[in-house]
């Protein structure tokens, strides 16, 4: 039986994310495509007698109570799985607070290793369980296959995924505007923008899929977060501008922000985008 396992963690982008208003229970639906890059945290997971989960992470402070040791818990509860424990070395490359996922990415992927680890194969209904506990992007991530390649329609407030085809002709560039937003803020103002009643005109649920297969020229996706964040923090309006100057086939916001992106027809192209960028001050990545 495997004692250790080096896993990797994909980012996901929200090309388009329409936010409703908020339920009776405080929660938000929402309606998105989501789709996972190249662009991954690495995770080295060690198991040993014991118990507990102790995460090791050297290029970022992680909070005691963070996805991963909640992930741990959870699996252990649903699985009923006891007496291990494990060591896990994070190599963070996805910034936090970004709205690329990266902690739930995190959450997901040590799920995948410890099924592994343990030799087990937990059901979609003991997966949804430990995603319910940990965070709703983590229901996308647990969808996804074990290389972490996955492109789906989500809603609900993100526990309702279903996987799709995904393109293999998108390149992007990540643009990472200085700017920390929670998602907590970030919901606070898209609350007040939706109590406005600001009409925004957005593909229906059912058009998702379909447009997300037409040319990216035509894409009329929208991100709720953007207008609300962009008010405030111009700095994310600017990035937008800078990636529409450097001739991007569709740009956007992802997820609660701040991370904007463009998308490119071919490698080349985003790797001459992301020259300018760099050039012009902005901290970027190139990605597919």
């Amino acid at each position: 039986m495997l004692n250790e396992i080096v896993v990797f963690a994909p980012a996901k982008i929200n090309l388009g994310l329409r936010v409703l208003p908020k339920r009776q229970d405080g929660f938000h639906n929402l309606e998105s495509i989501f789709q996972t890059v190249s662009l991954a945290d690495k995770l080295t997971v060690s198991k040993f007698s014991g118990s507990g989960c102790a995460v090791f992470c050297d290029n970022m402070e992680l909070p005691e109570n963070n996805t991963i040791s909640m992930a741990y818990k959870a699996f252990c509860d649903v699985s009923e799985c006891s007496g291990f424990a494990v060591n896990v070395i994070l190599e963070k490359h996805i910034p936090a607070g970004g709205g690329l996922g990266g902690g739930s990415s995190d959450a997901a992927s040590l799920i995948w290793a410890l099924e592994k680890l343990n030799n087990i194969r937990l059901s979609e209904k003991q997966l949804d369980l430990i995603a319910a506990s940990v965070g709703s992007d983590v229901f996308f991530f647990t969808h996804c296959d074990s290389a972490g390649s996955c492109c789906a329609v989500v809603s609900g407030r993100g526990e309702f995924v279903r996987v799709i085809r995904k393109r293999q002709d998108l390149y992007f560039v990540l643009v990472f505007p200085d700017v920390h937003s929670s998602t907590k803020e970030a919901y606070f103002l898209v609350d007040k923008l939706l109590a406005n009643n600001e009409k925004k005109e957005y593909p229906t649920f059912g058009d998702l899929e379909r447009m997300y297969f037409s040319p990216v020229s035509d894409w009329k996706f929208k991100n709720t977060f953007t207008e609300a964040l962009k008010l405030k923090y111009p700095e994310i309006d600017v990035a937008l501008q800078k990636l529409k100057e450097t001739n991007s086939l569709y740009s956007e916001m992802s997820g609660s922000g701040s991370t904007v992106f463009g998308i490119y027809a071919s490698w080349e192209e985003a790797k001459k985008a992301a020259k300018i960028l760099n050039d012009e001050g902005l901290k970027c990545v190139v990605t597919q």
